[in-house]
């Protein structure tokens, strides 16, 4: 990008910075983080409450309802403050703080039509991309647990399910029976492995689902991917203190999040490791999590939420082995 390029996008990212900001003095907006879905920046403020926050460019091609995901993010805000007020945690915990303009709108959409969002950041504190220690992986699963302890009993009523069809292994399987109808399968080992694996597992994809249908799990509210780089890390404690990237938030089975946490988290190499034959499920991990996260959780969860607890680890990584191999089915369209 030329110099004049670079310029004109930070006088841009300034005046749409300040649109949640009025009386601040920018000092800085810089990158952030490597997601793939938003475009993220850290703006730096000079003597001003937050001193710094995330702005960010909602991915409208992912998210089809921005104002949508932003009143859900909002509604469970407003719920965890709630929660928090009346019972003082024993330890740190924040929910990330949406920041609104002068006008009270949570969000602003610039010339172009893109809908911008900004969040307090969230200070002394920090991500992992994996798990290296049982006492991290503990800390991770009490993350995520205070997390669905807090939202569990916030109503669903005006909650909008922002991604329709996410996280339901039936319609995946659906969609890779259309690829397939539509290309060949390669004939090279790995494939035709990759085939016979989904084949072999088919008939119990829907294992949740049909829990769901039963009665035996219910809908509850859901982070929707608390993948482990998701859960923040006080710097000094080293216990978690926050759950972000809060976009996919609305109800689903929490069987979704403790699946997704757990296929992230369990792998000591990590989700972008190239050194596939050392990749294997670390039980320790696995414990250390489920007993960070059911130590916190235990007050609401059902006994059928234990029954289906080996499922949705088996499941959820099953899905996003489906997702991958039919998206390389597809010539790469997505991941």
């Amino acid at each position: 990008m030329s110099s004049a390029s670079t310029a004109k996008q930070q006088q841009n990212l300034a005046l749409i910075a300040n649109r949640f900001h009025q009386d601040g003095k920018l000092q800085a907006i810089l990158p952030l983080g490597n997601g793939n879905i938003n475009d993220t920046y850290l703006v730096e403020m000079e003597a001003y409450h937050p001193k710094r926050f995330v702005l960010q460019r909602i991915n409208q091609q992912v998210f089809n309802k921005p104002q949508s995901v932003m009143d859900n993010i909002c509604q469970m805000e407003a719920h965890v403050c709630q929660r928090l007020e009346q019972k003082a945690p024993s330890r740190r915990w924040e929910i990330p703080q949406v920041l609104r303009t002068s006008s009270g709108h949570h969000h602003v959409v610039d010339e172009e039509g893109s809908v911008w969002r900004a969040i307090a950041f969230i200070e002394a504190a920090k991500t992992y991309d994996k798990l290296d220690s049982t006492n991290l992986a503990h800390e991770v699963g009490v993350g995520l647990g205070t997390f669905h302890n807090l939202i569990h009993d916030l109503p669903l009523d005006g909650m909008v399910d922002t991604l329709e069809g996410f996280h339901i292994t039936p319609n995946y399987l659906e969609q890779y029976d259309e690829v397939c109808s539509k290309n060949s399968i390669p004939t090279d080992p790995i494939a035709q492995y990759c085939k016979q694996f989904v084949r072999d597992r088919r008939q119990w994809a829907n294992v949740l689902e049909l829990a769901k249908e039963e009665g035996k799990l219910k809908l509850q509210p859901i982070h929707g991917d608390p993948k482990v780089n998701n859960v923040m890390i006080d710097v000094h404690t080293g216990q978690a203190v926050s759950l972000v990237d809060l976009d996919t938030v609305k109800p689903g089975l929490i069987h979704y999040d403790i699946g997704d946490c757990l296929r992230s988290g369990c792998n000591r190499l990590g989700e972008e490791t190239d050194c596939f034959e050392q990749v294997c499920f670390d039980l320790d991990l696995c414990q250390s999590i489920l007993t960070g996260y059911s130590s916190v959780a235990k007050d609401f969860l059902s006994e059928h939420d234990y029954d289906f607890l080996f499922d949705s680890i088996r499941l959820l990584a099953f899905e996003l082995g489906l997702r991958f191999f039919s998206d390389y089915l597809n010539n790469n369209q997505y991941f």
